[in-house]
């Protein structure tokens, strides 16, 4: 069974949401860490605790974001 071609425009627009939702979770999720340290005035290693919960979480976000997004806008 031969594969069918790669629809290069979905492609592209799953690349560039990608792109921009990523950048945006990533910078949400380092802003809100810092933040919310330094309003508790938590110290410098929980600060980066919570950045790095957040991103953990901002990344699984955009993981399930573009699971969700392939299925809508498939490639093949």
């Amino acid at each position: 069974m031969a594969e069918r071609p790669l629809n290069t425009t979905n492609l592209i627009t799953l690349i560039s949401v990608a792109i921009l939702v990523g950048t945006e979770l990533i910078a949400l999720a380092l802003a809100a860490g810092w933040a919310l340290a330094g309003l508790f005035e938590l110290g410098r290693v929980v600060e980066y605790v919570l950045m790095g919960s957040f991103t953990a979480l901002a990344m699984y976000g955009l993981y399930r974001f573009m699971q969700r997004a392939a299925s809508i806008e498939p490639i093949r």
